[in-house]
């Protein structure tokens, strides 16, 4: 058969003139472009969205979205906030947001204060959380620390913590009640690591702003009035920072409150009352003129609280579950003293 005839038998089959049929064939052929556009690209750190025939058939190229999205340059620090949180909370390491800052382990943030991020690095993963122990409970004496309550029970004090769903600045009392987890077997002992510098000591470098001297001021003047030894006044002073920063504050750890963290739910006074700072700061001294009478003991009724080391004595009034922590504050303790006394 001829081929002009085979082309007239087509034609008529399909309805179409040649001239159609030439024109289709060739619009069915895919184009050098659309077959370069059809390859698989990759790009680093990008996710690509198919829009599939829509992209094609409009020309325009895929759609591309970030694979995550980078930490902000910096932070406001927030009522509750810690540096650890903040790092966590935007997926960096805590040393590197110290380092950037300029602050050590033991250093104080409040609330307003700016933290930069921006060259901090992204912290590890964090290992898969342990199965839950079980628990045995445990009444809180006086004296009881946190660590010397897991040392006791043979479990970390970091457990412990987890176990009640408290913190490091936590305070606890006598007649608590404390989770005990179940003591695990001990890891495999990692070699050891070099040692880190010490870190510099937020205590060393600290400025007092107008409000923390008008604080100071405060538990000085009162100390003073109830004749309370330089040494006492100094150990209100350093639990002060320990607890507020010098700040006479409307929230903390559960319902703890004011200056020193006291707690209406323990005793120590109403919500305004343990807000008062010239109130908060006798109930702290204690003694005979202590507003709260036999319901608290401040330091003035603890034994043999002049031979005490200065953390002893502050922590014989505050039972918290890191005792150390007063003593950072001690030499500052003394110089806010002779400053502002």
């Amino acid at each position: 058969m001829s081929r002009s005839r085979t082309a007239r038998l087509t034609t008529a089959r399909l309805g179409l003139p040649a001239t159609a049929l030439g024109a289709l064939a060739v619009a069915m052929l895919p184009s050098p472009a659309a077959a370069q556009e059809a390859a698989p690209v990759a790009r680093e750190g990008v996710e690509r969205v198919s829009l599939g025939a829509a992209a094609s058939s409009t020309g325009r190229a895929p759609v591309t979205v970030p694979a995550h999205s980078a930490a902000p340059e910096s932070v406001v620090v927030q009522p509750g906030d810690t540096i650890s949180a903040i790092a966590a909370r935007h997926g960096l390491r805590t040393t590197d947001v110290l380092a950037l800052n300029g602050l050590g382990w033991s250093s104080v943030i409040h609330p307003g204060q700016v933290i930069r991020l921006s060259g901090a690095s992204a912290a590890p993963a964090a290992p898969a959380p342990a199965a839950p122990a079980t628990t045995t409970g445990y009444t809180v004496v006086a004296g009881d620390t946190i660590s010397a309550i897991a040392r006791r029970h043979g479990v970390s004090t970091q457990a412990v913590l987890d176990a009640n769903g408290l913190q490091s600045s936590s305070i606890i009392y006598p007649g608590q009640t404390i989770a005990i987890p179940a003591a695990t077997a001990p890891a495999p002992a990692a070699p050891a690591a070099p040692a880190a510098p010490a870190p510099v000591l937020a205590a060393e470098t600290v400025t007092l702003d107008d409000e923390q001297i008008g604080n100071v001021r405060t538990i000085i003047a009162v100390g003073r009035e109830l004749g309370v030894s330089d040494r006492g006044i100094a150990v209100a002073l350093g639990t002060a920072m320990v607890e507020s920063w010098l700040r006479n504050l409307d929230w903390g750890d559960r319902d703890s409150l004011g200056l020193f963290q006291q707690r209406p739910s323990t005793g120590w006074g109403s919500t305004d009352e343990v807000r008062d700072p010239v109130r908060a700061t006798k109930a702290f001294f204690g003694g005979p003129s202590d507003p709260n009478g036999s319901r608290t003991r401040g330091l003035l009724d603890i034994p043999g609280w002049e031979s005490m080391s200065f953390a002893g004595a502050a922590q014989s009034v505050q039972i918290s579950a890191f005792p150390d922590r007063y003593a950072t504050w001690e030499a500052p303790a003394f110089g806010w003293l002779a400053t502002y006394g």
